[in-house]
């Protein structure tokens, strides 16, 4: 038995008149109990019809009793039965109409709801619970836990607000009160209806409706449209035009975020000079979308050397033209993509070096985020033969401390990463000839503060700025009388390359200035990236 109160016929009876289905009532009516909404829609239907045939009942009982005290009635035993024949005939067809036709066993399939479209009539079953988990088997993902999310059209929160004011004068009259926010929503009775049918289908895994991102990790989405009353939210923004701006993200500025910050801005008497209450009666049921399966992001971190002095860190393309053949990206990116078996990925890292540039010491740190992968669990020995498998792939360059993170985690690798420091080694050549004791004042220069404008070569990539950089230590070693090696340590993002050859002098002072002789730099190395994240794995 639905477990409805006295207080609920009258709203139940008028939403039954208004063409809204079982569950939409039982929505309006605030019921809370999910194994209500879980009953076949057929069970719900003919428990309404009782519910309201009840009430009737009563109230021509008492009518006939009042009779009696006026006349003489023939017989107690005729007037009842002659009540209940009128009862039958007139008033559970008239008020029970949308939801069962008058003498069949089943609900009407031309009676599309009139709130939710046809939602929760013709798509909270077994049948679209098996097409929903076919669609998950054929996927093959790889998941404990499912989330089911569901993805309504915007015009089921006006019709819904429309059923809203239609009650709400009757509730109003009986002294009743019944808020907006108290009705349960559509997506709710939905999942409550769908949750366990998906589970039984995939075997008893389970099915929640809300989304813990520590817990629940893959997510298979609904959608439903109906084109037949996509207007019916127009009229909104004629009265809320600040709330339906166009974007150039936006394809349709009618979103249900939208829609639902202009009904709470518009007056009832606004809204019912623009819409009818109640909703007028759709001729079909709202469309299902594809099934949608969706795993959230799995991040893979680590440290990489690179080893070439031909490979870009990103792809390198220059006017729609790839410049390079790899990058260092895409040789990690490659074998974590089909082992995951990701749809794509994103690359960060602490910094870049330039193409020409080797990373060597213990490696950059970097991190991936592997889009929607279908596998998502690798014990410690996987993800070491994965490493392994990646450094086999070239000799260009490897890795190291290869590990599964979490979201968080990912932000330790850019905290505070102006303050971290990082060693280099550059071969300088010099126009002038110079002997050892031309260079030894340098290892003598401690904390060094640099002003460097944007340097030409990225300022199409780059904002036009002046920053503060600083050289923590130099170190020199002497080779003939124009090359010399010279050993930084410096603050995380100073432009080496400039502070040698001093960018026309957009970088200030420079080695240039301080040799007082034209330098520029052959060869550049990166030594060491002082990053404590992520944690170091034994070899």
């Amino acid at each position: 038995m639905l477990p409805l109160k006295e207080k609920d016929r009258p709203i139940v009876k008028k939403l039954l008149e208004a063409g809204c289905c079982a569950r939409c009532v039982l929505r309006f009516c605030c019921l809370g109990v999910q194994s209500a909404y879980r009953q076949s829609y057929e069970d719900t239907a003919r428990e309404l019809c009782a519910f309201v045939s009840d009430s009737e009942n009563n109230e021509s009982q008492d009518a006939a009793v009042l009779e009696q005290h006026k006349e003489d009635p023939p017989s107690k035993k005729m007037k009842m039965d002659a009540a209940k024949t009128d009862i039958q005939s007139e008033g559970d067809s008239a008020v029970v109409a949308t939801v069962m036709e008058e003498g069949d066993a089943e609900p009407a399939d031309s009676d599309v709801c009139v709130v939710c479209l046809g939602v929760l009539q013709q798509f909270c079953d077994e049948a679209y619970a098996i097409k929903i988990s076919e669609v998950v088997k054929a996927k093959n993902y790889q998941f404990d836990t499912m989330v089911l999310s569901v993805s309504l059209p915007a015009q089921l929160s006006v019709r819904e607000h429309s059923c809203w004011l239609h009650v709400k004068k009757e509730v109003r009259e009986k002294s009743m009160c019944l808020d907006m926010d108290d009705v349960i929503q559509v997506k709710e009775a939905f999942k409550w209806t769908m949750q366990g049918l998906v589970s039984k289908e995939l075997g008893g895994i389970p099915v929640v409706t809300k989304i813990n991102r520590q817990t629940e990790q893959f997510e298979v989405g609904v959608g439903f449209t109906h084109p037949e009353t996509d207007s019916d939210c127009h009229f909104l923004a004629g009265i809320c035009s600040d709330c339906f701006r166009p974007t150039k993200n936006k394809q349709n500025v009618f979103t249900r975020m939208a829609v639902v910050k202009a009904l709470e801005k518009v007056s009832d008497e606004k809204f019912l000079k623009k819409f009818p209450c109640p909703p007028t009666r759709p001729a079909s049921k709202c469309i299902a979308q594809d099934v949608q399966c969706l795993h959230v992001s799995v991040f893979v971190a680590g440290r990489y050397n690179k080893f070439s002095r031909t490979l870009p860190q990103t792809p390198w393309v220059i006017d729609g033209e790839r410049m390079m053949e790899s990058s260092v990206e895409e040789l990690i990116a490659a074998p974590l993509l089909s082992s995951f078996r990701a749809e794509g990925f994103n690359f960060s890292s602490s910094g870049r070096e330039d193409v020409d540039v080797r990373t060597l010491g213990n490696g950059r740190p970097f991190a991936l985020e592997l889009l929607n992968p279908h596998r998502a669990r690798f014990n410690k020995a996987e993800v070491r033969q994965l490493q392994e498998t990646i450094n086999q792939s070239s000799d260009k360059i490897r890795v190291r401390d290869l590990q599964i993170v979490s979201r968080d985690a990912m932000g330790h690798m850019k905290e505070g990463e102006e303050d971290k420091t990082k060693s280099y080694t550059a071969l300088i050549w010099t126009q002038k000839a110079i002997n050892k004791d031309d260079i030894t004042f340098l290892e003598e220069t401690k904390e060094l503060k640099l002003a460097q404008k944007t340097p030409l070569r990225v300022l199409h990539r780059r904002p036009l700025a002046v920053r503060e950089r600083v050289i923590h230590t130099m170190s020199t070693c002497f080779l003939d009388a124009h090359h010399f090696h010279l050993k930084l340590r410096t603050q995380a993002g100073t432009y080496i390359k400039e502070f040698v050859h001093g960018d026309f002098g957009r970088t200030k002072p420079n080695l240039c200035d301080l040799l007082k002789t034209e330098t520029d730099i052959l060869e550049l190395d990166v030594e060491s990236v002082d990053v404590d994240w992520p944690p170091s794995i034994p070899e």
